[in-house]
């Protein structure tokens, strides 16, 4: 039998600060509806007066968006329904700006889509809270209940406690045993021969007994629903009484993850629902028909393969990334669990006090890049740039540039990271072999770095308070 590996990790406390950088670019499922819409509203606005005409032709080109993205029909034809009726009253009609109104209405009726607000998981009840996650093989049930446990003890700083229930697949026990090693969170031992209702009682039991706030029971999936999978989930769920019962579900499967959670809801019982693989490249209509077929809360995003790729669903924000507005709120939260703040304050007095930026400095900028989730990522939560990523796409800004610089200043000497005149042309072909790139690679980020030195020494000229004058002159100030 193997020890309980016990580990529970502090909530950070993370102040927002430091310079905003990017990564590499990244997709997501709403990338394509959100390119389409956001050229229907471009439409929209630049004709100025609008009559119910061009408001019915906008609400054609919607629909026919919503339906190529894989939206249900009932829910595509109930939605665009409802924003023809508001947006042909004459207040709009009439207005200054009808366009922005239209607008407007179709992100009101969006968040009302997904959900209208945010519904957290509740743990105010007596621990332990027993979640039990459900769910299809290939859903990545397993890796999102890992992902549930860090974002649990890190955001919530609960005691977390991982059981495997599935003894169908191959390896699973063995694979959330190593995963909450890797994560630092207790997963439950492994005893050979027992079945899931008799894992989840022990899982619960000890729990109890070691006091821990939250116990998650990773039940089994099968490739398809059948009535063996639904027996096994609804004996664990009358033996472990979960306080929730959350289905994880592939956003790329469509409409058939749809289905998928009404049957679950039918024959188990869902308290909500967890999309993985928000960032694959699929069109995104399971995330806009889910809270509308089956009445269930989205609770969380599913947003990558790392442990801390796990957002808390807010309808709100979706609908602003969706209709290309952005999700500043989103990306402030991101930067301060991410940015490290003692970091930012050594870089910020760094530069204030005259002492001259090096390469060390740059690596961590570029460590800061990555930490921050990626070029594409955040670019889906900043206002506008949606319209812009073809261009950035073309200019091949992604994370193996940011990789193969990093590899560059590795391959420097100590010396030469502190002084960049060091570099003539010997030491950058050294350089340039021992990082595996061109010369002209080397050259590229050593006219990348100057630039930023240049940069560096104007903010210490200017000081603190001429750096901020000059700043507002440049945006617009007095």
């Amino acid at each position: 039998m193997r020890s309980l590996e016990k580990g529970r990790k502090a909530c950070p406390r993370v102040a927002c600060t430091g310079p905003m950088v990017f990564g590499s670019q990244r997709t997501d499922v709403f990338d394509s509806l959100s390119s389409k819409l956001t050229g229907i509203f471009d439409r929209l606005t630049g004709r100025g007066a609008l009559n119910e005409a061009d408001v019915a032709e906008a609400m054609r080109e919607v629909r026919v968006a919503l339906l190529e993205a894989d939206v249900a029909l009932e829910v595509v034809k109930d939605f665009t329904a409802k924003v023809k009726e508001r947006a042909v009253g004459q207040e709009v009609l009439r207005s200054v700006t009808p366009g922005q109104q239209v607008i407007k209405i179709v992100h009101d009726n969006l968040v009302e889509l997904l959900g209208t607000q945010a519904e957290p998981l509740n743990l105010n009840v007596a621990p332990p809270v027993v979640i039990m996650m459900l769910g299809l093989q290939g859903s990545g049930k397993t890796t999102t209940s890992a992902k549930l446990a860090k974002f649990l003890t890190n955001k919530d700083n609960k005691k977390v406690l991982l059981a495997s229930l599935d003894v169908q697949r191959p390896a699973a026990q063995e694979q959330l045993f190593v995963l909450g090693k890797q994560i630092g969170i207790s997963v439950l031992p492994i005893v050979g021969g027992q079945q899931p209702v008799d894992i989840a009682r022990r899982a619960v039991d000890v729990a109890r007994r070691e006091v821990f706030d939250v116990v998650i029971l990773d039940t089994a999936g099968r490739l398809a629903i059948d009535e063996e999978l639904m027996a096994e989930a609804a004996a664990v769920r009358d033996i472990a009484q979960p306080h929730e019962s959350l289905l994880v579900v592939d956003a790329m499967t469509g409409q058939d993850a749809v289905n998928t959670a009404k049957q679950f809801e039918q024959k188990v019982g869902v308290t909500g629902i967890i999309l993985t693989r928000i960032d694959g490249d699929a069109r995104g209509g399971a995330a806009l028909s889910m809270r509308a077929v089956t009445g269930k809360p989205i609770k969380f995003l599913g947003v990558g393969e790392k442990t801390d790729a796990l957002e808390p669903y807010h309808p709100d924000r979706l609908a602003g990334r969706i209709l290309g507005m952005g999700d500043v709120v989103s990306l402030v939260e991101k930067a301060a669990a991410t940015i490290d703040m003692n970091e930012a304050e050594a870089m910020a007095k760094k530069v204030m006090s005259g002492e001259r930026f090096d390469f060390n400095d740059l690596a961590k900028q570029m460590q800061q890049m990555r930490k921050m989730g990626g070029m594409g990522g955040l670019m889906n939560l900043l206002p506008g740039m949606g319209k812009i990523k073809d261009q950035l796409k073309n200019a091949n800004i992604d994370d193996k540039i940011i990789k193969r610089q990093e590899a560059i200043i590795q391959s420097m000497t100590k010396a030469e990271r502190k002084n960049a005149d060091l570099l003539q042309a010997s030491r950058k072909r050294r350089i340039a072999a021992g990082a595996g790139v061109d010369v002209a690679d080397v050259n590229r980020l050593i006219k990348q770095f100057l630039e930023m030195q240049k940069m560096m020494k104007q903010v210490q000229k200017l000081g603190k308070s001429g750096f901020m004058r000059s700043m507002g002159t440049k945006f617009g100030g007095r």
